[in-house]
């Protein structure tokens, strides 16, 4: 007989490494504000990630460069006050940590001070260790980000699935054991084939949460104005939809137009 799933009334990220060692799937999400951070909470979902994805999703940016510091604590701030269960990240936006640890370092303790958040997520291998060394100091949680890091997109010049020639790959491992080395406590991979992600996930103890990597890792993520339909503009091979919220609020509010306009709102039941 299969022993019986824990119940997690709070989520850690102890955690996550009991949920890896017991062979139970790890499920993310990301949110930006109050109102469906309590939804996604409810629901159960393990992880929300206050990504710096609201940069697209939220702001309407081409990329994740432009969003501020203060405006993920703004974010982080809204989500974390409608949590009871998941765990809460917060993506360091681009510019608050490469290439100088200490700067890396306040704007994690402005992150967790002002938003109260439970942990800090960052993308890089190598070239962001001294960064994420200097956090763990701290006593602040981090997790690591390779393959597709967005923050990055100037440099790559492209979407495209990342890690497909050996050399990439190989660089990619190594980075994941030096992740895991530093001291994160998960992982995320992004756009990588599914293969690389399943090693690297049997490798590392930590847990591996992957975007497009396959289902051999250790936890999915997907960004929920994707995955609810809200955002059609965006479809990628690894993301499915759950619902097509995009054209049942656009139909709700076409109703709601007609009636204001035929002076069937409010009606007699609707008025004091």
């Amino acid at each position: 007989m299969s022993a019986a799933k824990k119940e997690f009334k709070k989520i850690t990220t102890n955690s996550l490494q009991e949920m890896k060692r017991g062979h139970e799937k790890i499920t993310m999400l990301t949110a930006y504000d109050y109102t469906m951070a309590k939804i996604l909470d409810h629901a159960g979902v393990d992880v929300l990630l206050v990504g710096d994805s609201a940069s697209n999703v939220m702001a309407g940016h081409e990329t994740t460069l432009p969003i501020t510091l203060d405006q993920m604590i703004y974010h982080a701030s809204s989500v974390i006050r409608a949590v009871d269960r998941a765990l809460v990240i917060v993506d360091l936006p681009f510019g608050t940590y490469q290439g100088n640890s200490k700067e890396a370092l306040n704007s994690a303790i402005r992150i967790m001070k002002e938003s109260g958040a439970h942990a800090v997520k960052l993308e890089g291998g190598r070239e962001v260790k001294d960064s994420i060394e200097r956090i763990l100091t701290a006593g602040i949680p981090v997790m690591g980000h390779l393959g597709l890091t967005p923050q990055s997109i100037y440099k790559f010049g492209t979407y495209t699935v990342r890690a497909k020639e050996e050399e990439e790959a190989n660089r990619l491992l190594e980075d994941a054991h030096l992740l895991e080395k530093s001291g994160v406590f998960a992982l995320i991979l992004e756009k990588i084939p599914a293969q690389l992600a399943t090693d690297v996930a049997t490798q590392l103890s930590i847990p591996v949460i992957g975007i497009g990597a396959g289902g051999g890792v250790d936890g999915q993520v997907l960004v929920t104005h994707d995955m609810m339909g809200m955002n059609t503009e965006f479809s990628p091979r690894f993301l499915r939809r759950y619902l097509n919220l995009y054209d049942q609020m656009k139909n709700a509010t076409q109703h709601y137009i007609k009636d204001v306009k035929a002076k069937n709102f409010p009606n007699s039941n609707e008025q004091y």
